[in-house]
């Protein structure tokens, strides 16, 4: 009895540790859309410089924030992991693997936004500079920052790609949400290439391709997971 009562639980908890792990997502558009919309002016380093010492607080919450939420995409992909791993193991570990290579460059790439604030210090080593040339300098690292979320968002992409097809596979979950999981990895990969191919690009179309993720997070939280497939596919698996 307690074996058939653990069979039939487990993998709807599975299901809402992964709902509640990606909820930690939610804050990235502080950090990575609010913040700079607020604080950066391209084009213009002086305006850039003084709403930043002017708001480093919220400057510096951008960054934790950044951080936080990638380090907590480590916790959501593992969730899914258990979660997707009978439909297939190999796909699985592809998943995880997309988005432990993409951690990294989002956590090292926070070094940028450090460089300008202490590039705006008024530190007296940095004496041997102009106030323009400073200036200059911290849009420039603010640039280089925005180029590396371009590159880490590859990742941000191909991890959907997998995670879709797991989901469309599964039997468990709605196909239509693997569906719209894929269509969400092309989306982020046609935004960062864009960016490379055609510098004067900028449309978001994130936003347009974010919903297979909406929907998933919401379908975990309250529908969860056709116990009796899961455990089918459990049984398959071995």
């Amino acid at each position: 009895m307690n074996s058939i009562k653990k069979t039939t639980t487990s993998p709807l908890i599975r299901a809402r540790i992964a709902g509640f792990a990606y909820l930690l997502l939610l804050p990235a558009p502080f950090g990575l859309i609010y913040v700079p919309s607020l604080l950066i002016v391209w084009g213009d380093a002086a305006a850039t410089a003084s709403k930043i010492m002017a708001s480093e607080m919220l400057f510096r919450l951008g960054m934790v924030s950044n951080l936080l939420v990638h380090i907590a995409s480590i916790f959501v992909v593992l969730a899914l992991y258990q979660l997707l791993k009978p439909v297939n193991k190999n796909m699985a570990s592809l998943m995880v693997i997309f988005v432990l290579v993409g951690v990294p460059i989002v956590l090292l790439n926070e070094i940028f936004q450090l460089a300008v604030l202490r590039l705006l210090s008024g530190a007296d080593y940095l004496t041997a500079f102009t106030t323009d040339q400073l200036q200059a300098l911290a849009l420039l690292f603010l640039n280089l920052h925005e180029q590396g979320l371009n590159i880490a968002q590859i990742f941000w992409g191909l991890w959907l790609f997998p995670l879709g097809y797991l989901v469309f596979k599964s039997g468990f979950l709605p196909r239509i949400l693997g569906i719209l999981l894929i269509i969400g990895g092309f989306g982020y990969l046609v935004q960062s290439f864009a960016v490379f191919l055609a510098p004067g690009w900028n449309v978001n179309i994130i936003f347009i391709t974010s919903w297979g993720e909406m929907l998933l997070l919401l379908w975990l939280l309250i529908k969860g997971v056709d116990v009796e497939k899961w455990e089918k596919r459990a049984a398959e698996s071995g």
